[in-house]
């Protein structure tokens, strides 16, 4: 059995392995480093941390500075303190210059769980999407996280990380490359695509598995960067197969649906049939992962239920 970890838990390597390894790489927290996992990179590398305090404006701005003076930082807080407090400083200090800052946003989700919602971000890709020169990466499993981080701080210019704090096993294999802007075919279908970003690919990976034993088969993309989005990739299967479901634990305004409906509608040569499974257009609110991962249909079950009724069998 796959031990269960988070993602923030691969991120928190990755970041003790790029301090390891270049020293240009610095982190800046918000009071939140036991939570963000870079508590491990300030043990290391205290003289390259710094802990602003609950200040995400401050940070970022301070990330900034260091980019300037030839580091590249990793600002890092809660998602929804990241994008939503110091939305205007990543706009005009990060965004509108393409700075060098990799910016993390953790716990992101309804997975965040108990804290309800004024805790949980639902918005935060649909806030980073929409500033130009900020790519958008979300990794699903814990390998994947590390990877995605080391891509980031191979990049010259801003990335937003969106991390969970929700433990999955890992279904990424180490022999898979990773490669920021290329989505992933994670199992071959023909009947329609499955189209998911982040945590809940377990769950899409289950669904397909359950249509399949029912004669319905079903591609799987992992979509881990949706910004900027595979269109290629994305065209390509659900051209061939003819409908497309997105799965993401996001608003379903703005965030992986948005992006595939706006792809769709602009440059498929035919008529696509789409549906969209996330968060609909409401706020969270205090719960287990599991039991608002439910409540909002993110189960396995239903997303086989939503394929099916797309392809006409439910």
């Amino acid at each position: 059995m796959t031990s269960l970890r988070a993602t923030r838990d691969g991120y928190g390597e990755a970041l003790l392995e790029l301090g390891a390894s270049d020293p240009r790489v610095a982190v800046v927290d918000a009071d939140l480093f036991h939570s963000t996992r870079t508590d491990r990179f300030a043990q290391a590398y205290p003289d390259r941390f710094f802990e602003i305090g609950i200040a995400e404006q401050d940070m970022v701005s301070t990330a900034v500075g260091l980019a300037l003076g030839g580091m590249i930082p990793f600002a890092n807080s809660f998602a929804v303190f990241l994008t939503g407090r110091a939305f205007d400083q990543i706009r005009q200090q990060i965004a509108v210059p393409a700075a060098n800052v990799k910016l993390a946003g953790s716990s992101a989700g309804i997975t965040q769980g108990p804290d309800g919602a004024t805790h949980q971000s639902v918005v935060d890709v649909a806030l980073m999407r929409s500033l130009p020169n900020l790519r958008v990466v979300v990794p699903s499993d814990p390998l994947e996280a590390r990877l995605a981080t080391h891509a980031a701080a191979q990049l010259d210019g801003p990335v937003y990380l969106r991390l969970s704090r929700y433990q999955t096993p890992t279904w990424r294999s180490e022999a898979l490359p990773f490669e920021i802007g290329k989505a992933e075919v994670r199992r071959p279908g023909d009947d329609l695509t499955l189209l998911c970003c982040g945590v809940i690919l377990g769950r899409a990976l289950e669904a397909a598995e359950a249509l399949g034993r029912e004669g319905i088969s079903a591609e799987v993309l992992n979509v881990h960067t949706v910004k900027p989005l595979d269109a290629g990739a994305i065209l390509g299967s659900c051209e061939r197969t003819g409908r497309a479901l997105t799965v993401e634990e996001h608003n379903i305004i703005g965030g992986l649906g948005s992006a595939v409906a706006e792809l769709l509608a602009e440059r498929a040569s035919k008529r696509i049939p789409l549906k969209r499974l996330g968060v609909a257009d409401t706020f969270g609110e205090s719960g287990t992962a599991d039991e608002l991962l439910a409540k909002h249909g993110l189960t396995a079950q239903a997303i086989a239920a939503a394929a099916r009724a797309l392809c006409g069998a439910g």
